[in-house]
């Protein structure tokens, strides 16, 4: 198969790594020193799975230097999709799927306004990876997705995807409740990113503390309201289930602290700022998500402000 991975950071970079492993013809598209890097020594990702030294795809940083695929790994920073997408032409064609990749709930809608939701799946990844340097992609644990059609219904495109994914060996599953899925990923990224960013915490350091984890508990009270209020009822027990999903994680680094770590901009829009719209739609307030929106984007912006400098 034909395969395109738009944004070839740590998750984008390791999963097109397996399927090019899995001799599927993968173009990874990416910028900066990462492409610099893997155009000269090509794509290394370092698991204790197992290591992988991709050579011999195409590393390129336009779309109209491939040709169409069968199928995109969208990959991109949330608060880069609609400008991604728009470039996207050059890899679309007749039987094309789209695979969001994404943190947040609402990048599939804007993916498939400008491409249709029949070729749009929505996907949720639980990995821990990270770019140890510019070509080079650190898998800590998991690697696995969760992906489905918004509508809900499983249609043989959507099959054969799920069919190219364990060819390599890439853990996955079929949900027909992906905006659910979405959500609870949600419920974990909201306050664990935003805490991670504001404390220099870890997971571990956030569960350890009363203090931290009481905040965390506040904003996931916030994110499942703000859930309801879209039809999506995200259960106390899951909560919990987070807690303890957390605990598992140990020392783990949120990306967003990663991103900050690495003077990238942040993603609190697609976190934070999407709970405080839909709450404040509904007439409610969000206190702890804004002051966690307040604070990200007051680091943001000076991430910003010296990346142009």
């Amino acid at each position: 198969m034909r395969i395109a991975v738009m944004g070839a950071g740590a998750v984008g970079g390791y999963f097109g790594a397996k399927l090019a492993a899995a001799a599927h013809e993968v173009t990874f598209i990416a910028r900066g020193a990462h492409l610099e890097a893997m155009r000269s020594r090509g794509l290394t990702v370092e698991s204790s799975q197992r290591d992988l030294h991709i050579r011999d795809s195409q590393f390129i940083s336009d779309p109209n230097e491939a040709g169409a695929v069968d199928l995109i790994l969208f990959c991109v920073k949330s608060y880069d999709t609609t400008e991604a997408a728009k470039t996207m032409a050059p890899l679309i064609g007749e039987k094309t799927q789209i695979l969001s990749l994404q943190n947040g709930v609402d990048n599939v809608d804007k993916i498939s306004r400008l491409w249709g939701n029949n070729r749009t799946l929505a996907g949720i990844v639980y990995i821990g990876a990270a770019l140890a340097r510019p070509g080079v992609i650190k898998h800590s644990t998991g690697g696995r997705i969760v992906f489905g059609e918004l509508a809900g219904a499983v249609c043989e495109a959507t099959k054969s995807v799920e069919q190219t994914l364990q060819s390599a060996e890439i853990t996955c599953e079929l949900s027909n409740e992906m905006r659910k899925v979405q959500w609870r990923k949600l419920l974990w990224n909201a306050p664990f990113c935003a805490i991670s960013c504001l404390t220099r915490a870890t997971v571990k350091d956030i569960i350890d503390s009363d203090s931290l984890r009481a905040l965390a508990l506040d904003c996931m009270e916030e994110v499942t309201a703000a859930a309801k209020t879209q039809g999506i009822d995200l259960e106390p027990a899951l909560v919990d289930e987070t807690l303890i999903f957390s605990k598992g994680l140990g020392d783990f680094k949120p990306s967003m602290l990663q991103d900050l770590e690495a003077g990238k901009p942040l993603e609190y829009e697609a976190f934070n700022g999407i709970v405080i719209d839909i709450l404040r739609r509904a007439g409610k307030i969000s206190p702890t998500n804004q002051v966690f929106y307040g604070t990200l984007k007051y680091l943001d912006e000076r991430i910003r402000r010296q990346n142009r400098s």
